[in-house]
């Protein structure tokens, strides 16, 4: 198996419901994000996939969320955009966008500051 992983980010405003705390207020964050991806075979150029398709695709998807207040963006808008969530919401997302019977979306991992990071696999 192979695994490549590419880091992106995005900045977005939110609040955590359900929560006792500062981050119950309106906050915001540089979220840095990981996707990493799991391949059996490389193509004919040694290439498990292009790094540029998977940044691209990873950043038209986070663009969705880029400069957003996250609490009214689907599926936020009913769920705490904790990083947890937000892993979560992102691995099933960029499955639908990057998976084949070659790869497949092995881990999304999103830091909400530069020491406190969440991951979601299967």
């Amino acid at each position: 198996m192979f695994r490549l992983t590419i880091t992106t980010s995005f900045a977005s405003a939110h609040n955590l419901i359900n929560y006792q705390g500062e981050c119950e207020n309106l906050h915001g964050h540089n979220w840095k994000v990981e996707v990493s991806i799991e391949a059996r075979e490389l193509d004919h150029a040694g290439l498990a996939i292009d790094f540029k398709i998977l940044k691209a695709e990873t950043n038209k998807l986070l663009k969705s969320l880029d400069h957003k207040y996250l609490n009214e963006i689907p599926p936020f808008n009913d769920l705490s955009p904790s990083s947890e969530n937000i892993a979560k919401f992102l691995f099933y997302e960029l499955r639908k966008r990057l998976d084949t019977d070659n790869i497949k979306v092995s881990e999304v991992t999103v830091w909400e500051s530069d020491f406190a990071s969440a991951s979601y696999y299967e």
